[in-house]
């Protein structure tokens, strides 16, 4: 069985690399996230990180009509760590950026913050910009979708998509810790009337193939012309990337052989390739991704052939 939307991409390669000389951006540029700007620019935000290993939210703005060059970029954080105590205060990384209404931006993001009997506690956070983009301001400085009855561990990494008058978020959701170091995750999905409050009641929306399968990464999701389509990370050992369809946002089809990209016999991206977001210019679509130890070198670019 094929997917409805068959893609295969064309590597451009490492087009956003760390900036050494700002603080927050000694290594990684992850998960890339856009917002289109219009005309082919996009604001790619990532988080790099700092001398502490702690995430800071930056952003470089690219021009796809232009050789996909650099013509802006962040000297300062948009978003850096919370206050000591809060879910975020050992990093922040960004998920998704969506219009909410007439006013505001959202920007969902991850929050870092090390555990004791397991390594770390990560959990999605909010910020909104009421500047179109160029401040933001935290929500709360609690995490938007906490621990539940129905979701005990880890919640994080939220996308969201717009459904009808709702909003439809998808997340990353912990079933286990295998142990202190190995936790077990896969992706859920619940909706909202605003973008802040979520009704979850545990809804799978991919889950494990087997028993070999730990983590399930970073859901993009994009709805166009009726059917719903997913990038995501999945693995064992290391990171590949999946694609997933779906005719209703809820039950989905996975597609493991057909995200139409693999990793390079050499370079950044030789050893995993994960965290993929797709847009769409000029009748064609365009894939920013991660390689290697979660984006240590930076971001690819690939283009639909």
């Amino acid at each position: 069985m094929e997917p409805k939307k068959i893609y295969r991409w064309k590597k451009l390669g490492l087009i956003i690399k760390p900036d050494t000389s700002k603080f927050w951006s000694k290594t990684h540029c992850m998960i890339p996230t856009p917002m289109d700007l219009g005309n082919g620019l996009y604001k790619i935000f990532y988080s790099g990180r700092d001398e502490l290993n702690r995430s800071h939210i930056g952003f470089s703005i690219i021009d796809l009509s232009k050789n996909y060059k650099i013509i802006d970029e962040s000297n300062d954080p948009v978003l850096s760590p919370g206050e000591l105590g809060c879910f975020d205060d050992n990093g922040v990384t960004p998920s998704c950026v969506v219009k909410l209404n007439d006013r505001e931006i959202a920007l969902y993001y991850i929050g870092w913050n090390p555990g004791s009997t397991v390594r770390m506690h990560i959990y999605g956070g909010l910020a909104i910009s009421t500047d179109n983009g160029k401040n933001f301001k935290r929500w709360s400085k609690a995490p938007i979708i906490e621990r539940t009855k129905c979701d005990p561990y880890l919640n994080t990494a939220p996308w969201i998509v717009r459904d009808n008058k709702n909003f439809r978020i998808f997340y990353v959701s912990g079933k286990e810790w295998l142990n202190k170091n190995t936790p077990r995750y896969n992706i859920k999905t619940a909706i909202s009337s605003d973008g802040k409050a979520w009704q979850r009641d545990g809804q799978i929306a991919i889950d494990f193939l087997n028993d070999q399968e730990n983590a399930l990464a970073r859901p993009y999701v994009l709805k166009e012309n009726g059917l719903w389509k997913m990038w995501f990370a999945y693995k064992g050992d290391n990171y590949k990337l999946s694609y997933a369809e779906s005719e209703d946002g809820i039950s989905w089809k996975r597609f493991d052989n057909y995200s139409g990209i693999e990793t390079s016999s050499e370079g950044f991206d030789s050893e995993m390739i994960e965290y993929a977001s797709v847009v769409n210019f000029n009748s064609k679509s365009y894939m920013f991704y991660n390689g290697n130890n979660y984006g240590f070198d930076g971001i690819g670019l690939a283009v639909s052939e």
